[in-house]
Parts: structure tokens; C-alpha cells; sequence
């Protein structure tokens, strides 16, 4: 990544999730993202989850509004507004394995894979969707969860706190490395927002202003976050201006360092986990398998009317295969070879009772070699 402000690039390309409450500014800084790295001759691969935007403002490799039409969905399950995007997210979750062929595709040519989520940020962050699609990349790739705050609104106190609760709760829903991006640093700057983090007593100055209900609870959840301050990373941007963009860099490579570190090791023991139990269920299913073919023999056995045949069971009617004749050997090792289709004639009794009553008289002869 040195292209793009520091560290190495990975081998696998970097997927950043830009998550944020409606207007705080995703898009733009997802466009300011993309410009940037052209300009670094690092073009990134660019993805837009969101199906109810009217104008993208950068060109998107994939797009939902490609794949499922958001007022065609609205119109056809009668949804609102919020029920619209979290179907349409819904139904491209589906078709989510493509997308991740198309990324493994692309993954020598970008470095970098930028996710423009749905501007309700619930829509994403609490949807069996978004989990799906979060989960898919987090385990293929290095994954960094980028949140994205208004600083212009964040003034107010409890606003900032509401916030930064919402920033932990997406934090430890996701279980990824974790980037606060205080947007709009043209207007006013972050600098007050990373005292109160860093300051316990500057915060509560600045909530003795306040009398509501809300700062008395605000100053008791601003000593939970103590914690959640001191290793979450923060960066003030300016989405329109384009400055911080470097110290963000800069923050993401150490985001990817962190998932190297604590989050792959994670995500394939599960990966192991998921392996193993599916390895489980397939050996459940040969042995049901084996115990209804063994089931289906006794059967036949049955229906031959040989009280020898009938005695044996599936190991042992194995063990009589070595009795039968060359030409019938080689006809059942190239059953491999057949496509299973069944005819009318596999079907006609007289043939199916030739075939019984052969067998049952090699049976006789192998259990009586004397005669």
C-alpha cells in the first residue's frame, strides 16, 4: 500500500465497508476514495449495495441497481421505502458467490475493493444480508469495517455519544478491524471530538451544559466507552477537500495488520469448523446409504425365494462377488461409467427373474464348493 500512503500492498486486495448514518457523507467519501487511488495509479475495484440511489457519483464495477430493481420490488411484495432495500439486499445477497468470483478475478489488478452500503445504515448493519455479505468477504479477504460520521452534527455532546454507541455496537456485530472517519472536517474540525475521546473530564465540562435526562445517561455511557476509545482509530477527513486521505491510509494499513493478526486466525478455524462438520454430515449420509443399500440386498434376496441368499447379510453378499464369472465382473466395474437411466427393459419381470435366478444358484455352488 505503498502507493496509497504506507506499508506494503497484501497479496489479497483490501475490501473496505463503508458503513454510516444517512447523510453523513459514504458516497462522497467513497468517490474521494476512488479518485484518490486512480490518481495513485491504483484503480480500486468498486462495489454499490445501495438500490435506491438516483445518481453514482464514481463508475461502479458492480452495481445492485444492475442486478435487482428497487421500485420494482416495492411494487411487486407492496414494501415501503426500508423494506424495498432490505429485500432488494436481500435478493443480491443470493448471487453474492459471483461477486466474489468477480473480486478473486480482479484481485492482481486492484489493491483495493470499496463497498458503498445502503444510506440507512440499519438496512446493512442488522440484516441477515449484511451479515451474509460481510462474513463472504471477511473470510476470503482482508476486511476493514470504515465508519463514517458527520463531525458538522456531532457538536452536541450527546449527538457525538449516540454516535459513538452506534459505532460500537456495528464494531462487535461485525467482529472486524474498526476506522472512525470524522467527515466534513472542511466545515469544522475533529479536534474536539478526539479531546472528549481522549479527555473523561473535557466531556463532562461540555455535558454540565446539558440538563435533559439524556446528558445525565450520556455521562453514564461515556464511562463505559472508556475502553472503546482507547483502541479505536480515528481519522478527520474532508470528503469535498480531500485532506486527510493520507492519515487514513495510513490507519487502514494498520487496520490490515490487525486482521492478519487477530481475525484470519479466527475466520479459518471456522472455516475448519464449517469444513469439518460438513465432512461429518457427508460420512452420515454414505452410512445411511450403505444401511439402505443393505436393506434393498435383503430384498432381492427375499424376492429370489433362496433361503441361503436370504441368511447372508451385506458383508457377506460382498464376499460372494469373487465367485462370479469374468464377464459379469466386467460388467459391474464399468457401472461407473453409466448414466443411471432407467429403461423399460431393466424394468421387465422375466429378465429380472433370470438375473435372480442365477445368482441365487452361484450362491448355492460358492457355499458348496463339493458339489
Amino acid at each position: 500500500m505503498a502507493a496509497a500512503g504506507g506499508g506494503e500492498a497484501p497479496a489479497a486486495p483490501v475490501c473496505v465497508l463503508v458503513l454510516g448514518m444517512a447523510g453523513s457523507g459514504k458516497t462522497t467519501f467513497v468517490q474521494r476514495l476512488a479518485a484518490h487511488l486512480h490518481g495513485q495509479r491504483c484503480p480500486p475495484y468498486v462495489i454499490n449495495l445501495d438500490p435506491a440511489v438516483h445518481d453514482l457519483p464514481f463508475p461502479a464495477n458492480i452495481d445492485i441497481r444492475d442486478t435487482v430493481k428497487y421500485k420494482e420490488v416495492m411494487k411487486q411484495y407492496g414494501l415501503g421505502p426500508n423494506g424495498g432495500i432490505v429485500t432488494s439486499l436481500n435478493l443480491f445477497a443470493t448471487r453474492f458467490d459471483q461477486v466474489m468470483k468477480f473480486i478473486e478475478k480482479r484481485q492482481n489488478a486492484s489493491k483495493y475493493v470499496l463497498i458503498d452500503t445502503p444510506g440507512q445504515i440499519e438496512v446493512f448493519t442488522w440484516s441477515a444480508s449484511g451479515t451474509i455479505i460481510t462474513e463472504a468477504l471477511a473470510s476470503s479477504f482482508p476486511s476493514v469495517v470504515v465508519y463514517v460520521m458527520d463531525t458538522s452534527r456531532s457538536t452536541n455532546p450527546v449527538t457525538f455519544m449516540s454516535n459513538m454507541l452506534y459505532a460500537c455496537s456495528i464494531l462487535y456485530k461485525t467482529k472486524l478491524p474498526f476506522i472512525v472517519v470524522m467527515n466534513k472536517t472542511d466545515i469544522i474540525d475533529h479536534s474536539f471530538a478526539v479531546e472528549w475521546m481522549q479527555d473523561f473530564e473535557t466531556f463532562q465540562d461540555a455535558l454540565n451544559q446539558e440538563t435533559s435526562y439524556v446528558s445525565n445517561l450520556t455521562r453514564s455511557m461515556s464511562l463505559v466507552l472508556d475502553e472503546f476509545y482507547s483502541s479505536l482509530k480515528v481519522v478527520g477527513v474532508s470528503s469535498v477537500v480531500g485532506t486527510g486521505l493520507d492519515d487514513f491510509f495510513i490507519q487502514l494499513s494498520k487496520a490490515v495488520d490487525e486482521y492478519e493478526r487477530e481475525y484470519r486466525p479466527e475466520y479459518e478455524r471456522l472455516r475448519k469448523t464449517l469444513e469439518k462438520a460438513q465432512n461429518e454430515q457427508k460420512k452420515e449420509q454414505l452410512e445411511h446409504l450403505r444401511k439402505d443399500m443393505g436393506s434393498v440386498c435383503a430384498q432381492g434376496k427375499t424376492l429370489a425365494g433362496s433361503d441361503d441368499a436370504s441368511a447372508m447379510g451385506p458383508s457377506e453378499l460382498i464376499l460372494t462377488r469373487g465367485t462370479l464369472d469374468e464377464e459379469e465382473e466386467e460388467r459391474e466395474s464399468d457401472t461407473d461409467d453409466i448414466d443411471h437411466e432407467v429403461t423399460e427393459e431393466s424394468h421387465e419381470e422375466p429378465a429380472f427373474r433370470n438375473f435372480m435366478q442365477e445368482t441365487r444358484m452361484k450362491y448355492q455352488r460358492s457355499s458348496n464348493p463339493n458339489e
